[in-house]
C-alpha cells in the first residue's frame, strides 16, 4: 500500500482501492443475480436488465472516484428525480439494500472501501424512499 492509503478512504477514491471498473461490474453482477428472482424489486424493472446493469456500474465507479462516463452520457445522477416513477417504501428499500450489502460481500471488497460503500448505499436508499407505511 501506498503512503496515501494511511489516509480516510473517501467515496472519491474507493475506485482505485477496489480495482477499478472490473469490481464495480462485479458488484453489479451479484446485485442483479439478487434483483432478478426478489418479488419485491423484480416488477420495478424491466424484462431485459442488461441496460440497468450498465447505468448503475457506471454511475457507482463515477460516484466511488472512476471516469465520469456516467455524466458524460446520462448528464447529472439526479438520483431522486429518477427514482420518482417508482413507489419505494421500507420494503423496497430494504430488499435493495438487503442485496446490495450481499453484493458487497460477495465481491470481497476489502475494508475501509466496505464501510464507506456501505454507508453510502444505506443513506442513499433511505433517501430515495417516496411512500410512507
Amino acid at each position: 500500500m501506498s503512503e496515501s492509503s494511511n489516509l480516510p478512504l473517501r467515496p472519491t477514491n474507493v475506485y482505485d482501492f477496489v480495482g477499478g471498473m472490473e469490481t464495480f461490474r462485479r458488484i453489479v453482477d451479484h446485485f442483479y443475480e439478487g434483483v432478478e428472482t426478489d418479488p419485491v424489486l423484480r416488477p420495478m424493472y424491466p424484462e431485459e436488465l442488461a441496460e440497468p446493469r450498465e447505468r448503475l456500474a457506471l454511475f457507482l465507479a463515477q460516484f466511488f472516484g472512476g471516469p465520469q462516463t456516467y455524466s458524460e452520457s446520462r448528464g447529472h445522477p439526479r438520483l431522486r428525480q429518477r427514482h420518482v416513477p417508482f413507489q419505494i417504501g421500507q420494503a423496497e428499500r430494504d430488499a435493495w439494500m438487503g442485496h446490495m450489502r450481499a453484493a458487497i460481500d460477495e465481491s470481497d471488497v476489502a475494508e475501509p472501501a466496505r464501510e464507506v460503500m456501505l454507508k453510502y448505499f444505506e443513506d442513499a436508499s433511505t433517501f430515495l424512499i417516496n411512500q410512507s407505511g
